[in-house]
């Protein structure tokens, strides 16, 4: 990875988490745009080569000395174990660090959570859902995702046959397999639409973790009884440079979590000028508008998302194709990786002065 001079950098975004999430995820689309009015590196596992880092030898021996002309460096935390080291480099070794977080949790933190929440200097929240369940301010900033990474297939036929996918249309849903994140529901919607729509080939893109294996193995199961395994492909977990040539040669994607932190797939799927089914969960509500840039159904509801599905197979490609422009000019206008850049900018400015 690129190292920089840590003697200049005034915000170091921590990843501290060996496993690669969304919050990586994150990270990896806002450096770039970030960096380009900004001297900020990230720190920890799983970041691409091409991203400006630090190594925890420079926090540790630097962190004293703040970028000429500053007070402080900015220290941006997404996960409890990053406001913890941010607190333990602030507090205990009282270096010149002052503490951001960004909650996307919709739900009631536990007593620690809370305590670290308390103790940053400024707090951000990924939808107004998220910022209800902070017992402090908080600013609001929805995610972006960068829109030269996702776009729309200069020909999604061929992007499609390009897949080695049978059928002429593509389904998809992406992201671990399990529970949560509505596999099945993907499943049992499967169930009742592909069989009268013998063009269609769906996939299931995300990583299986042990613990799931039991719940994944029961969705192969149903596809299997109903003869349909051969058109619903279970790709596993893609290196991320796939996704987003991927995304724009399918039909159709489908987000359909029972409950989420923010999603950032439905801003993928528009971005990539493909039509998104989400359920209402996370922050897709703000995302989408319903039935002019994709459709919402109700979380946990298989036979909504199943008629939906049914509806939007149905659909001529022209129409789809309409939905998906009209999603992309969506992203561009509101949801792009640099309007959140700049939002996050604003918070880092209010603690430096």
């Amino acid at each position: 990875m690129p190292r920089v001079d840590f003697a200049e950098v005034e915000v170091v975004a921590a990843n501290l988490n060996r496993r690669y999430s969304g919050v990586t995820s994150t990270v990896i689309a806002l450096l770039p745009a970030q960096a380009r009015s900004l001297a900020i590196a990230g720190l920890g596992p799983n970041l691409p080569d091409h991203l400006p880092t630090v190594r925890w030898r420079d926090v540790l021996t630097g962190g004293w000395h703040p970028p000429k002309g500053r007070r402080h460096r900015i220290w941006h935390a997404r996960r409890n174990i990053e406001m913890v080291a941010g607190l333990l480099l602030a507090r205990l070794l009282r270096q010149r660090w002052r503490l951001v977080f960004t909650s996307a949790a919709q739900r009631r933190h536990t007593r620690f959570t809370k305590a670290l929440i308390h103790r940053m200097d400024a707090v951000i929240a990924t939808s107004p859902e998220s910022a209800a369940f902070l017992d402090r301010s908080a600013t609001v900033s929805l995610h972006g995702v960068d829109t030269a990474v996702y776009r729309p297939a200069e020909d999604r036929a061929a992007a499609f046959a390009a897949t080695g996918l049978p059928g002429r249309h593509g389904v998809g849903i992406f992201g671990r397999v399990r529970h949560q994140k509505g596999t099945d529901l993907f499943v049992d919607a499967l169930l009742a639409t592909l069989p009268a729509r013998p063009d269609w080939t769906a996939v299931v893109i995300g990583l299986e973790k042990p613990e799931d294996r039991a719940f994944a193995d029961t969705c192969r199961e149903k596809l299997a009884k109903a003869g349909l395994a051969d058109r619903v492909r279970f790709l596993g977990e893609q290196p991320v440079a796939t996704i987003p040539v991927f995304m724009p040669a399918l039909s159709l994607v489908v987000a359909p979590p029972r409950h989420e932190g923010f999603g950032l797939l439905p801003l993928e799927a528009m971005a990539s000028g493909t039509p998104v089914i989400a359920s209402r969960a996370g922050a897709h509500a703000h995302l989408i508008e319903d039935g002019v840039t994709g459709w919402l159904v109700p979380a946990g509801d298989a036979d909504a998302l199943a008629a939906a599905m049914g509806r939007a197979m149905d659909l001529p490609a022209a129409t789809r194709d309409t939905i998906g422009r009209a999603g992309r000019a969506r992203v561009e206008a509101h949801f792009s990786v640099e309007r959140e850049a700049a939002r996050i900018a604003e918070v880092y400015a209010a603690l430096t002065v």
